[in-house]
């Protein structure tokens, strides 16, 4: 193994928590070297550019709100418009018997987005690290231990070697995806196994229109459904109602192929011209191999979030937790995800002697 291979911290996933981890121990001088199964940043943060606008569409996370000062001082330091999501207007409600309207908007509630996407704070993360620390197209096989000098780190392009290694995946992904061996404790192996994934077993449906024509109407642009395929509904347009959208999840058995349900019930909540999409993007996170695991629909118990087995570094103090899902705090939330790598980094810079206020790549 050569001197390259060796490192003092590997992070396995490039989606915004890994991303803040290696950030956050780059910038206090740990050899850091961040490995990503996909060949883009971001994981569970995707956004689709419109063309000609400068902005974006979320097909992955949205949203953050009040009191989540990790992603909004991130979002400031990455330079990255914010806006406030559109509230006003009425409802509509769609039941077996037809559809009504509601006064008021009665799903949404304050928050903001991101015009130019929520992925942006992804890339902006990895432009703080040096081409060589971060890795794409690098699927993370196995972990195992090296005595008391730390992990192996197996990929279907080599072996490397660390003294840390932070999971920043999912903890169902990481039991079905990477290979331990027995090294893993028994508890921790079946709190993993069974931790939902968070968004794992959404599918999202993003229609782009010429304009936010709802909003003449009156309505929110909000809506929920108890015969589907759409169950739940908001409006996503840009600040200003530009780019004009509509979004909405669904389960992936509801939608059929070519997605002629969706615009048949956009039309009969919206009125005709919902029926015509200018665009129309589907997310079927479920079948994202590097997201979901093949059991993902039957993870519900969401009690398990933020456990305390996962604020513990397990195989001596050398194998951390570092997704969303681990966070004691917004858990499944952005938030979440930048609070669990601040946890993690720290916990990795204790453990080196190196106890410190902070060095940290999310706040100015």
């Amino acid at each position: 193994m050569s001197d390259q291979d060796r490192h003092d911290v590997i992070v396995v996933g490039a989606g915004i928590s890994g991303l803040a981890t290696a950030a956050i121990l780059h910038a206090a001088g740990i050899d850091t070297v961040c490995l990503e199964a996909r060949n883009r940043v971001g994981g569970r943060l995707l956004s689709t550019p419109v063309p000609g606008t400068g902005r974006a569409l979320d097909l992955g996370a949205t949203w953050f709100w009040d009191g989540e000062l990790r992603v909004r001082d991130l979002a400031a330091r990455a330079g990255l418009e914010t806006f406030d999501q559109h509230l006003a207007g009425d409802t509509m409600l769609e039941e077996a018997g037809g559809v009504r309207r509601l006064t008021g908007n009665l799903i949404d509630g304050p928050s903001y987005r991101f015009a130019t996407g929520a992925q942006h704070l992804a890339t902006s993360l990895a432009a703080e690290l040096p081409t060589d620390r971060l890795r794409l197209g690098t699927p993370v096989l196995a972990v195992r231990p090296d005595g008391p000098r730390g992990l192996h780190v197996q990929t279907a392009a080599g072996e490397l070697h660390a003294r840390h290694v932070v999971l920043a995946l999912p903890p169902a992904l990481v039991m079905e995806r990477i290979e331990f061996g027995d090294a893993l404790p028994t508890e921790l192996a079946r709190l993993a196994r069974a931790t939902p994934v968070w968004m794992g077993n959404a599918v999202k449906i993003v229609a782009q229109y010429p304009s936010a024509f709802w909003r003449h109407n009156g309505l929110a642009g909000a809506a929920f459904s108890r015969s589907g395929p759409l169950q739940e509904i908001h409006d996503m347009s840009g600040p200003g109602a530009s780019p004009a959208a509509l979004f909405g999840f669904a389960h992936a058995r509801t939608i059929g192929p070519g997605m002629e349900r969706v615009t048949d019930q956009l039309a009969r909540l919206f009125g005709p011209e919902a029926a015509t999409p200018t665009s129309l993007h589907l997310q079927n996170w479920s079948a994202e191999r590097w997201t979901a695991p093949s059991t993902v629909q039957q993870l519900g118990d969401y009690s398990l979030f933020g456990h305390p087995l996962y604020r513990r570094a397990a195989l001596d103090g050398r194998l951390h937790w570092a997704s969303t899902e681990t966070s004691a705090r917004h858990a499944g939330h952005i938030e979440g995800a930048l609070a669990a790598a601040e946890r993690t980094a720290q916990t990795v810079l204790t453990s080196r002697g190196r106890e410190t206020d902070a060095p940290s790549a999310l706040r100015n």
